[in-house]
Formats: structure tokens, sequence, C-alpha cells
């Protein structure tokens, strides 16, 4: 639902009604991951979307009928052999989709509120809703900050503040408790995915199934070098998602006017700016400087760093010597080995434009596990995701 987050904290703003339904779970070639949403309001407009347009017909009407008698629902689709114009995936995959009517009064809409308003605005922040168990449970929501001690709460409708939550199941005090601190652990990793509890909070009780939804800020992609393919880098990084800095040491080619759509431009040698700002494991750097005096001293401290892809433009001539240059000042193999250099897949590209798409689409391959090879012909899945949902049961071991 929080991939939707813009458009509903509208909705929210103007006052409207709306079901939300959400993947919860997934099976097979499904086309979208747990958390993907489409919400309907009461005039009939919908957002988002859960499977890519196979099945959004049947989860539009699931919605309005939870507009009308306020009841959640959890609905299976999957693919039908039997007959072939059955409302299901073409793909073969599986999807669970849970609908959740957010009207005037629910308890649930003020806990909804404070959870598009908080992705919305970039904050930090987990929703975790009951998917499955006994039926008074299903739909009731819970929203924890990454440094919340669940000590204390904002009112009923509050706006949400970091260290607050908002909502709870009401079923067992420790249920709450123990899903607060579970669904920070997703916070802290960024994720998505289910819990399997019970009802009291552990292995006793019911049996419930939480989806936990993680609002994190953007990640970061750092652009090292203020040349023409960055312009064109910049642009396929914000439609990736990211926030994009732009960093390099001459005044003349960083400017605004260059880089309209950068989120940052910084004049600053590039190491120097790489050792005072903050980067994370989802933080991407792109060297395009290839001049030996930026790219060895950031090199050297941009391949000891815990973020998620560091890569280098330059010829194979260029990646050699720069390699050497690196073992002069102390880079090990293991640390060259994580350099992307030259940078970016084999697409043939040539143009500005063309060889950002092959960087991105390197990025994209390194943070999902994917490949790069061609899909056709191969028997590899689509939908491999290093990345993946975690499905964690408590009490378990795994």
């Amino acid at each position: 639902m929080l991939d939707i987050a813009e458009e509903l904290d509208r909705w929210v703003g103007q006052g409207r009604d709306f079901a939300v339904a959400t993947v919860v779970g997934v099976g097979g070639s499904a086309p979208r991951r747990p958390g993907a949403a489409l919400a309907v309001d009461a005039d009939g407009t919908a957002i988002g979307s859960v499977s890519g347009g196979c099945v959004e017909g049947a989860v539009y009407e699931l919605c309005r009928q939870a507009l009308e008698d306020g009841q959640p629902v959890l609905e299976r689709f999957g693919y039908s052999d039997d007959d072939a114009f059955a409302v299901g995936l073409t793909c073969g995959g599986i999807i669970d989709i849970l609908v959740t009517p957010v009207r005037a009064g629910d308890p649930v809409r003020p806990v909804v509120a404070a959870a598009v308003e908080a992705a919305a605005s970039g904050a930090a922040a987990a929703l975790a809703r009951i998917v499955s168990g006994p039926a008074d449970l299903v739909g009731r929501a819970l929203l924890v900050s990454s440094d919340d001690d669940h000590d204390g709460g904002s009112p009923a409708g509050g706006a949400f503040e970091s260290g607050s939550h908002q909502g709870g199941f009401g079923a067992h005090p420790e249920l709450d408790r123990t899903v607060a601190a579970e669904a920070r652990a997703f916070l802290d990793a960024g994720r998505t995915g289910t819990l399997e509890i019970g009802e009291q909070g552990s292995r006793c009780g019911a049996p419930i199934t939480v989806l936990v939804e993680s609002s994190v800020p953007a990640p970061r992609m750092i652009v090292f070098g203020a040349i023409d393919f960055a312009s064109a880098l910049v642009r396929v990084g914000k439609f990736l998602g990211y926030r994009v800095t732009v960093c390099d040491a001459r005044p003349v080619f960083a400017t605004a006017a260059r880089f309209p759509e950068a989120d940052e431009i910084v004049v600053e040698w590039p190491h120097t700016y790489l050792e005072r700002t903050e980067v994370d494991a989802r933080t991407v750097l792109c060297v395009l400087t290839h001049d030996a005096k930026f790219d060895v001293p950031l090199l050297r401290l941009a391949l000891r760093l815990p973020v998620a892809y560091v890569g280098a433009m330059g010829s194979r001539r260029t990646h050699l010597d720069r390699n050497a240059r690196l073992r002069e000042v102390g880079v090990t193999e293991m640390e060259l080995a994580r350099l992307r250099s030259p940078i970016g897949l084999d697409l043939g590209a040539r143009t500005p434009e063309e060889t950002a798409l092959s960087i991105a689409a390197e990025i994209v391959a390194a943070r999902r596990g994917g490949s790069g090879v061609s899909l056709t012909g191969a028997h590899t899945p689509i939908h491999h995701d290093a990345t993946a949902p975690a499905v964690r049961r408590i009490g378990s071991v795994a």
C-alpha cells in the first residue's frame, strides 16, 4: 500500500473514503510483489495495480464491495486451466490480496492515514496489518518507526512523528509488543514481508499472519563527474527512484543548469565529499570522471564502504591502468573484485542515454540478482529477486 502513498495521502487530506487492495502473498511467476496495491475511492476512481492488469477488474469490484459493507476480505487469485476466461493470472502465478476498507470512523483509518503521510514525506515507518487469523482481527493495523520503543503513542488520528506508534491489534498485549519489535527489524532492513505468529504474541493462541510494509527514504545514487553521460544517468536514476547527487571538483561544469533533475549538486573533490557524506547498503556510486587524479583516491575509499554498487567508466585500457594504480595505493584484490569496470552491461551503447541505460541495467541486475542475459531461450526465472520479501515464523529458528 505504501507504494501509492502520495496519492492516498491526498485522498486522506480530501476526506475521501476508499478501500485498498494489497498483495500479501505470491507464488510462482506473479507480476507484483507483496506490498503492491490498488485503491478505489467512493466515486470509483482507481489508482495503483496489483497484477499488471490480469485481475484488476475483479479486485476493483472487491474494493467497491468492501466500501459498501465495511468488511475486509482476503482473496486468492491463480491460474485456471479449466476455464480460459476465468478471472486469474495468465502468467501461472498465485497472488493473495487483502482488501481493507478505509472509511471515516473506521478504527484503521487513523493508522493508515499516519502511514501514508509518513511514506509520502519520506519518513521511515513500518505498517503491520493482520492478513489472516481470527475474523475480528483481520485488517487491524499498527504503525511503528525505526526508533519506536513502543512505550507511548500518538492519539488516534494524530500525525505520525518519529519515535511514535499508532494503532494496535487489541487481542493480547504481547502480540502488539512482538509485532512492533519484528516490524522494526523489517524496517531497519528496508524489507516488506509476512510474519507468522500466535494470537498471544508467540506460538500460543490462534495462528495469525501479519504483513509488514516498510517505507524508507529513497536510496542514494552519487554520480561523480559532471559530464554529458552524467546528465543522462541522473535522469535514469530519478526514474528508478534514487535520490541523485552529482559531485565534481570543477564549478564550471557542476551547475544546476546542466543537471536540473539532480537532487543535489556538490562542488568538491570527489573523495573528500565521499568521506563526509552518509551512505548505506542501498547506495550506488557511479564514477564517470575517468581521470586518475580523481578516480584513484575516490575508488580507494569507495571500495571499502558498505555500499550496494561501485562502478567506474573508462575503456578496458583505462580499467587496467586504474587497477594498477589502485593496487599501488593498497587496494586489495578482494576490494578490486567489487568494482564494476568498465561500468554497465554490454548493450552496444553509444549515446549518453544508451550508456545510462546500460549502467542502470547493471545496477538493477546487481540489486535483484539478475544475470543480465537475454530472457529469450533462457530457463531462469523471470522474477528472481536477491532481496525477496521474507516470511518470518515467530518461535522458529529460521
